[in-house]
């Protein structure tokens, strides 16, 4: 029997050539949204390494909405044509490419983690975030400004634009982020979201922001093409957002046209703590695929190849999304497969090191 981490995964008019997948790893090396020559070796090495789906970093979809002044971002037509070339040659190696759409809220003008992860003051290139409510994520972060009703709008417009850009710059898969606190988590959570309009209070309400923004997204992107959610299916806090509101949410998300639930947790509150360890959220990954009846990507410290294969063979996801490791080796999937005993192809320039 052959593996199922080798194993084909069509998703519409879209076909994986395995269930790897290359999870969205902030870089922090844009200038004013701009994609370059760092994003092209990042993200090509990747697809020359063998990975089914190659993600971008969180992509900003307006310039309030980056975590730093060094993010990716989609919110201008200029920033349209260096992604197209990058996205050319992934696709050039076999992969897949997607885009990951985002908006920090609250999270907004940050710091590289190499500086500090401190705040960004105006002076220095930062700005005033926006948020749900009006509390700061942490002492000393910025007090945000709660959203109005204009300003939701702007946001459901701002991600509706960057879908049309990243289908114009060649992206085969959109994710919508809405984990790991930024705004659209900000929204969800009863933690976060202290609101008392339309868009606060009771989970439909909460809920209300990303649908609009699925919606807004999945009427840009054609009907042949993947649309992802990734979720904090946890934030680990006591009356916080839970396993079950993530399976609740997954079951309204699905009639919207969403192929796939990727499934982290936390980044909500700092402090938190979580009980991180191989595999920690593949247990999540595999609640919402039962229980929602929805594909699943199971992410967090996945490291060999046994062991994603175990978390396909078990029904925990559908595919596997590594980060770390695939920082540590950008050619893990091709030693995956030699592992699993998968006769892959390789790139022609590096034929002669595959016996």
């Amino acid at each position: 029997m052959g593996s199922l981490l080798f194993t084909p995964l069509t998703l519409r008019g879209l076909t994986l050539r395995n269930r790897i997948v290359v999870s969205p790893m902030c870089q922090y090396s844009s200038e004013d949204g701009f994609a370059n020559d760092w994003h092209q070796v990042h993200l090509g090495s990747r697809a020359v390494g063998g990975a089914g789906l190659v993600l971008t970093e969180a992509t900003a979809v307006e310039a309030l909405g980056r975590i730093s002044p060094k993010d990716l971002g989609l919110w201008k037509d200029a920033q349209v044509e260096r992604l197209a070339r990058i996205n050319a040659f992934v696709l050039a190696q076999g992969a897949a490419v997607g885009v990951q759409l985002a908006h920090a809220g609250r999270k907004a003008s940050t710091a590289p983690p190499w500086e500090g992860q401190g705040a960004v003051p105006p002076e220095a290139g930062g700005w005033r975030p926006v948020g749900a409510s009006g509390e700061p994520f942490d002492t000393g972060s910025p007090v945000p400004e709660a959203l109005d009703a204009v300003g939701i709008a702007r946001v459901v417009h701002a991600f509706a634009a960057a879908a049309g850009r990243a289908l114009e710059a060649g992206f085969q898969v959109a994710e919508v982020h809405a984990a790991h606190g930024y705004l659209l988590h900000e929204f969800l959570s009863p933690r976060t979201n202290t609101r008392t309009d339309r868009y606060g209070g009771s989970f439909e309400n909460r809920t209300r922001l990303l649908l609009d923004v699925v919606r807004a997204v999945r009427g840009r992107w054609p009907e042949s093409m993947p649309v992802f959610v990734r979720l904090s299916a946890i934030d680990w806090v006591e009356n916080g957002w839970t396993v079950e509101d993530s399976v609740a949410l997954a079951k309204k998300l699905a009639p919207e046209g969403v192929d796939l639930i990727d499934c982290s947790s936390g980044g909500l509150i700092p402090g938190v703590k979580i009980p991180v360890g191989p595999g920690y959220q593949t247990p999540l990954a595999e609640r919402v695929r039962r229980e929602a009846g929805v594909l699943t990507g199971a992410v967090g410290m996945i490291r060999s190849a046994m062991q994603a294969e175990h978390v396909l063979r078990t029904g925990q996801a559908d595919v596997v999304i590594l980060a770390r490791e695939l920082l540590r080796d950008p050619y893990w999937p091709l030693r995956a497969a030699r592992q699993l005993k998968e006769d892959v192809a390789w790139p022609p320039q590096y034929a002669r090191a595959k016996d």
